[in-house]
């Protein structure tokens, strides 16, 4: 597996200890370099080409009322992407990054998972083979993101299933699920824990769905072997690509939480993970919103570290 370049990494240390600044005066973004130097493997990174994927998929457990829009609902957004009218083109733009939408299946909804496994292996193998596929080996960063109505719901039974607990602790109201439609979230993550006991990444996908999570994993490891970094989106994202833990706990080490979620599960998740988010903005939107506006910070960070004067060059000192 691609791992951490140490001599990149410290060879970008060295250049921002010598940037025209105070040691550690810009925080996190001189963290933020550092992390893409190491995983780029070069001393001077660079986000001339990010790519954005948002894949999208479709559940049956939205069967059970946990949701209050209906399934086609995740088709009619597709094309409200590809139309370029939902936020994440908009912020794409902004942050330069290309956007590429991946639907999963639409017309084929997982199955219920209180009532079996919502995939078989061969679907699970399927998807994170779409998902690898659509990632682009020139990129220098990926964004992820995802569509599903009813896909918290998928990614409350994950993050119970991956980082334990019970229903309550994860469950929440995703697209304003309220009052007794929360209550049937809850009872139906609380139904799918007691069905399935899974034990690896593949077993949880195949358990829980949904096809767009596995693709997720899928871009996650295929941008692993291309030494690409990755910023995820909010809890969806994370719920997903956390499963990848729990067959090696170092599968998320090239990737940043672009934001902390106004879902309530985000911030349990992202402390079960010992991962640090880029932003808090109270965003829960999904379709990758949230990692294209880590994406700007991304850049800052970037643009402080490659462009700035060291004090040599400035005769200062």
């Amino acid at each position: 597996m691609t791992v951490f370049d140490e001599e990149a990494a410290q060879a970008a240390q060295a250049r921002q200890a010598q940037l025209t600044k105070p040691p550690g005066s810009l925080g996190r973004l001189e963290d933020l370099a550092i992390f893409m130097a190491g995983w780029q493997g070069r001393d001077r990174p660079r986000l001339d080409r990010v790519q954005a994927l948002v894949f999208a998929g479709n559940h049956g457990v939205v069967a059970q009322g946990i949701t209050p829009f209906p399934a086609e609902v995740t088709a009619a957004m597709v094309q409200n992407f590809q139309a370029g009218g939902a936020a994440i083109n908009q912020l794409c733009r902004v942050a330069g990054a290309d956007l590429r939408v991946v639907p999963l299946d639409l017309d084929r909804p997982t199955a219920d998972f209180t009532q079996g496994p919502a995939l078989d292996p061969a679907e699970v193998r399927e998807a994170m083979t779409k998902g690898a596929d659509a990632v682009d080996p020139t990129a220098d960063a990926l964004i992820l993101g995802e569509m599903g109505i009813g896909n918290s719901t998928v990614s409350a039974a994950l993050a119970a299933a991956t980082l334990g607990g019970r229903a309550e602790d994860w469950v929440g109201p995703g697209t304003g699920a309220q009052g007794e439609m929360l209550a049937a979230k809850t009872r139906v993550v609380t139904e799918g824990l007691a069905r399935h006991a899974p034990s690896t990444a593949a077993e949880t996908l195949a358990a829980f769905g949904g096809r767009e999570q596995a693709a997720i994993c899928g871009a996650i490891l295929q941008a692993r072997a291309l030494r690409i970094p990755v910023v995820l989106d909010g809890f969806i994202c994370t719920a997903a690509a956390a499963v990848l833990t729990r067959d090696d706990p170092a599968a998320l080490s090239h990737c940043l939480i672009g934001h902390e979620s106004a879902e309530p599960g985000h911030r349990r998740l992202i402390a079960g993970l010992a991962m640090q988010p880029v932003l808090s903005l109270e965003m829960r939107l999904g379709e990758g919103s949230g990692a294209a506006v880590a994406l700007l910070v991304l850049r800052a960070a970037l643009e402080c570290h490659n462009g700035m004067a060291t004090f040599a060059e400035a005769g200062i000192g």
